[in-house]
């Protein structure tokens, strides 16, 4: 583990959603024909900013439409949370729109919409973002090899998803770590296993803000799961310290228990561990995953500068010239995985 900050410092371009990939999403249940689309989110005319149960502020502001165009819009988001969750485009009557937010600070700038049942207040969230090719792999990579099942649906250029929940890592690392009732072994364990995910599959930029904790309790203590929540930098940068969430300052304070706690031996006893559980996925789903990765070599979007020096990086790092014939970040995710896998996939 290693506390050298990294820095991303564009905003990343959009990839556009092929014709192969809006395909394939068909073929797998994530294509639909939606009521809205983000466009139509973004008829808003007035908003104001968004502080948390606390007080504080947050990157969030709370925006309101003309009456005549919520009373039409409402009910079509209303029926995507219903498309979403069963299934079914038909709106409940009994959920309605609380609130929609939105949020300039991510790459993807998205609407949050909160979602209320009327019977017994309870309430969900949903997002609705422009659809990005990029964002689309690291979803998908993240339902076939992760630990996590993921809930989306795309149409076109707009991409909606379902809530993830869990503590925002910040937030945790802020208000949660230092407790004395926190297990901070497994959280140091946990975070070798989240970092061994990002770097096989190659989801960068996990800064703490970029991922959140599941807390579960167990019968006599508590597990913890780092989940990422953001994928727009799914095999996009050419360094690869950004698929390494030790390199970001703001987890300095997760990095620096892990170096306390855990001694090399046991590190990589968790990273062999979370090899093996990957291996097992990317086994099972092969086919789906070398679909998936082929649409990727098949439309290398992303800067070709980008790929040669990842694919370089990557080369050196693992001692192989397996990389050296790489010409798409597909390629790259693809070598990577079958090099870092290894005896796993024997």
């Amino acid at each position: 583990m290693m506390d050298t900050d990294v820095q991303i410092t564009k905003r990343k371009d959009f990839l556009p959603l092929t014709e192969e990939l809006e395909t394939y999403l068909d073929e797998f249940g994530r294509h639909y024909s939606l009521p809205a689309s983000y466009k139509d989110l973004l008829g808003f005319t007035e908003s104001y900013p968004l502080d948390d149960k606390n007080g504080n502020p947050t990157h969030w502001a709370s925006v309101l439409y003309p009456r005549e165009l919520q009373d039409e819009l409402y009910p079509r988001l209303t029926s995507i949370y219903s498309l979403l969750r069963t299934g079914d485009l038909h709106a409940v009557p009994h959920l309605f729109v609380e609130r929609v937010d939105y949020c300039e600070f991510g790459n993807s700038r998205p609407f949050r919409v909160r979602v209320v049942n009327q019977y017994n207040d309870n309430y969900d969230h949903f997002y609705v973002k422009t659809a990005d090719a990029s964002r689309v792999y690291g979803l998908e990579l993240e339902h076939l090899l992760s630990p996590n099942r993921i809930n989306y649906l795309a149409q076109r250029n707009t991409l909606v998803e379902e809530h993830i929940a869990g503590v925002p890592g910040d937030v945790f690392i802020r208000d949660h770590l230092d407790r004395p009732d926190v297990n901070k072994v497994r959280i140091a364990k946990e975070f070798v296993k989240f970092s061994e995910r990002c770097f096989l599959r190659l989801l960068g930029d996990m800064r703490s803000y970029n991922y959140v904790i599941d807390i579960t309790p167990d019968f006599e203590d508590v597990q913890y799961r780092v989940r990422a929540i953001d994928f727009d930098q799914q095999s996009y940068e050419g360094r690869r310290s950004l698929y390494l969430p030790q390199f970001f300052k703001e987890n300095n304070p997760v990095v620096w228990l892990c170096g306390k706690l855990l001694n090399l031996p046991t590190m990589n006893q968790y990273q062999d561990e979370e090899r093996s559980l990957i291996a097992r996925r990317y086994i099972s789903e092969h086919q789906r995953i070398t679909a998936l990765l082929q649409i990727m070599k098949n439309n290398p979007r992303e800067p070709a500068e980008k790929v040669a020096q990842l694919a370089r990086e990557l080369g050196e790092y693992h001692h192989s010239d397996a990389f050296d014939t790489c010409d798409s970040m597909g390629a790259v995710v693809e070598r990577n995985l079958e090099v870092t896998l290894g005896r796993h996939l024997v």
